[in-house]
């Protein structure tokens, strides 16, 4: 007899100084909003056998906690995406890592599809700068990739960042926190649109937030990103899903905006802005020279932008 969601405590998935997977999975999911089991295996437990988060991930299933649909487009019987149920949502929404974001249950599997292939490409994206990251000695995990981030811009609008990245280099002597907006873009919309990515980024550059109660309109409060960030992240854009001859040409198309947009070439001369095709990152890794500065050069690695 399968239990309901509620005759579980959730102490029982409370954190604890081990970190249970269990735990792990739950909120991998909460902030991931969707993976297949290989992505969590991947982020969790790279080392360890599939069948370990196979037995989690199915324990999870039958308390209610998470439900897993097809991944459109291959053998249904192999390889599925795995998200939180309304129950899940609710046990993780008081966790510390997520507190100040909204719960994102998914009620349905037409509903987890239909989100499926652009969150997948968006962690697809993260998992090479972990994979560099257990390499080289750095510090970047599953929780310092945070997804749909979004920032005020003026005029009542938002910028919404696929993801905020907070990365760590360590060497010997010095650790450099390193901060990267990033943006996946799988050809869905037109070049030209991607570009104008670029404007919303330069808007938020300048963007300065009235404070309560200033009636003069002059009077600002600084740059409204400083709530965030000590320092202005730099923006990654990774490419995916068409011809490598269009990605380039979609790069070009970024480099170009970034040289004749007044905005945006003031914040090209300030902020590292570059741009990857996805497998090449995949194949040569982040720290690899796949990363074209949209300012211009050389491509690079991209904490060299």
């Amino acid at each position: 007899m399968t239990r309901s969601p509620s005759d579980s405590p959730a102490t029982e998935l409370a954190p604890s100084p081990a970190e249970p997977l269990r735990l792990q999975v739950l909120t991998a999911l909460a902030l991931h909003r969707l993976a297949t089991a290989s992505q969590l295996r991947q982020m969790l437990r790279p080392d360890n056998s599939r069948q370990l988060l196979s037995r989690v991930l199915n324990k999870l299933r039958s308390t209610g906690f998470v439900d897993l649909t097809p991944l459109p487009g291959r053998d249904r019987s192999r390889t599925h995406v795995w998200y939180l149920t309304p129950e899940g949502a609710r046990l993780t929404r008081d966790l510390p890592l997520l507190r100040g974001r909204p719960p994102y249950p998914i009620t349905s599997n037409t509903a987890a599809s239909l989100k499926t292939p652009h969150t997948l490409t968006v962690l697809r994206a993260h998992l090479p700068f972990a994979t560099d990251a257990r390499r080289l000695g750095h510090e970047h995990g599953p929780w310092d990739w945070t997804p749909e981030v979004a920032h005020p811009i003026g005029e009542g609008e938002r910028l919404v960042a696929d993801a905020v990245m907070h990365y760590t280099l360590i060497d010997s002597e010095h650790r450099l926190k390193l901060r990267a907006f990033v943006e996946v873009d799988r050809t869905t919309m037109s070049s030209e649109r991607l570009a104008v990515k670029l404007i919303e980024y330069a808007r938020l550059f300048r963007y300065e937030a009235q404070p309560i109660g200033r009636r003069n309109p002059a009077s600002t409060g600084g740059a409204a990103w400083l709530r965030w960030y000590p320092v202005f992240p730099r923006v990654l854009f990774v490419l995916t899903g068409s011809s490598r001859a269009r990605l380039k040409n979609r790069i070009s198309d970024l480099q170009a905006m970034a040289a004749q947009h007044p905005l945006v070439a003031v914040l090209a001369r300030e902020i590292p802005l570059g741009a990857a095709i996805l497998e090449d990152v995949e194949q040569s890794g982040p720290a690899g020279a796949v990363w074209v500065p949209l300012a211009g050069g050389a491509p690079r690695p991209w904490a060299n932008l």
